[in-house]
């Protein structure tokens, strides 16, 4: 995974950020090509959220709701009489 891939997933706006805060980018890019995502997020987590809070990623993609199936309605069999 890359950093900017990384960003993204956090809504973090990857240019935003990189374009204002240069020298942190290149620290942060470092650091988590050196670990693994998940080790990144817990050691920066408080960062992260204010990161996010000033380059808010603006690009929204269309959610889909996956639409419901029709409920079966179950297959009744006539009934037959026994004929003795």
């Amino acid at each position: 995974m890359e950093f900017e891939e990384y960003l993204k997933g956090k809504k973090i706006d990857s240019e935003k950020y990189k374009a204002a805060e240069p020298k942190q980018y290149a620290d942060f890019k470092g650091l988590f090509d050196q670990m693994h995502p998940e080790s990144f997020t817990q050691q920066k987590l408080f960062l992260i959220n204010q990161i996010r809070r000033a380059y808010k990623f603006e690009e929204i993609e269309e959610i889909k709701k996956p639409t419901p199936k029709p409920a079966m309605r179950p297959k009744i069999k006539p009934l037959k009489p026994k004929t003795s």
